[in-house]
């Protein structure tokens, strides 16, 4: 049995992740801010984690074997917990990144991939050295860098920096775990970008898509859960790509959904750089999980799971009454 907190946890994939390290005989504790109280046979602990004086007072004298970190987004968060849970409070730190740290559109100006070029970036799946972050400036950009704008941009900027801080001077042996698309659940999806496309299609709407839309990778909901409780056992560290196998591209994914609500999709051509419906990219970084698979992690194929997380969005659209077809 091995003593585990996990941060967060208390929607989506996270609540499945703490069942499962519970079920398998851990000791399971969640950290949050109370808002969801944990499951039967999980104690919980409520804090700010952005304030590092009230963590360490909650957390008191408590060591783990295991930190399963789902919501570090920013630098400041990462230099907190790398304070608090070094000096032997852990003996292993799982961080949940994602795949848009290796997203050109969102690099700052000073690293390789931004502007006029940034398209031949990463033109085949991109494995886990696809972005130099043990170099990269964990607090502040290089001098003259143009930051990118906007809710997604910053989310891939906060996780680059945040995973940074860790890697340049790790104070615990540390994974970070860069997470494809993750989908299935239905409501619990909270995103929505999988209904998006059952409602659009099911109600014979177009989907807005690029000329030439990239592949991109996607995962379960309780695969990349399983994933997670997986690399807390494991001895390995750095980065890991965590993607079910097969990339689809846009127009892919809506012919399995077209197949399931019994409507062909119709397409609305967007121009590059314009904004187009989730998962429509007009740039390449699928995923190479390889170095997962070469550990022992075996992968499921994004289609053969597809259609059942389909179902689950129909259902929840029409509370269980199939679409006209």
């Amino acid at each position: 049995m091995e003593r585990i907190l996990v941060i967060g946890g208390s929607r989506y994939f996270g609540k499945h992740l703490v069942t499962l390290l519970r079920d398998a005989g851990n000791e399971v504790t969640v950290l949050n801010r109370g808002s969801v109280l944990p499951p039967d046979g999980v104690a919980g602990l409520v804090a700010d984690r952005d304030d590092e004086r009230h963590l360490r007072e909650v957390l008191g004298s408590r060591t783990f074997d295991a930190v399963v970190d789902q919501v570090c987004y920013t630098p400041h968060q990462a230099a907190v917990a790398r304070r608090v849970f070094g000096a032997g409070r852990t003996g292993r730190y799982v961080m949940t990144s994602t795949m848009e740290v290796y997203d050109p559109a969102t690099f700052p100006s000073s690293l390789p991939g931004r502007g006029s070029a940034r398209t031949s970036v990463h033109a085949h799946p991109v494995a886990e050295d696809g972005v130099d972050l043990p170099g990269f400036p964990a607090i502040l950009p290089a001098a003259g860098a143009e930051l990118p704008s906007g809710p997604a941009a910053a989310y891939a900027e906060g996780k680059r920096r945040a995973e940074a801080v860790f890697l340049r001077d790790p104070a615990f042996p540390y994974v970070s775990v860069r997470s494809a698309h993750v989908l299935g659940g239905g409501r619990a999806e909270f995103t929505g970008r999988l209904a998006h496309y059952v409602g659009r299609i099911g109600a014979g709407l177009p989907v807005d898509v690029h000329e030439d839309p990239y592949p991109t990778s996607f995962i379960h909901h309780r695969e990349i859960a399983e994933f997670l409780a997986w690399a807390v056992t494991g001895s390995f560290t750095g980065p890991v790509n965590a993607a079910s196998d097969g990339a689809l591209t846009v127009t892919r994914l809506c012919e399995l959904v077209a197949a399931r609500v019994g409507r062909p999709p119709r397409y609305r051509t967007v121009a590059r750089g314009q904004e187009a419906s989730p998962f429509s990219f007009d740039r390449p970084y699928a995923l190479d999980n390889g170095r997962a698979a070469r550990l022992g992690f075996a992968f499921t194929r994004t289609e053969d799971w597809l259609p059942e997380a389909v179902d689950e969005a129909i259902d929840d659209a029409t509370d269980g009454t199939p679409p006209a077809r």
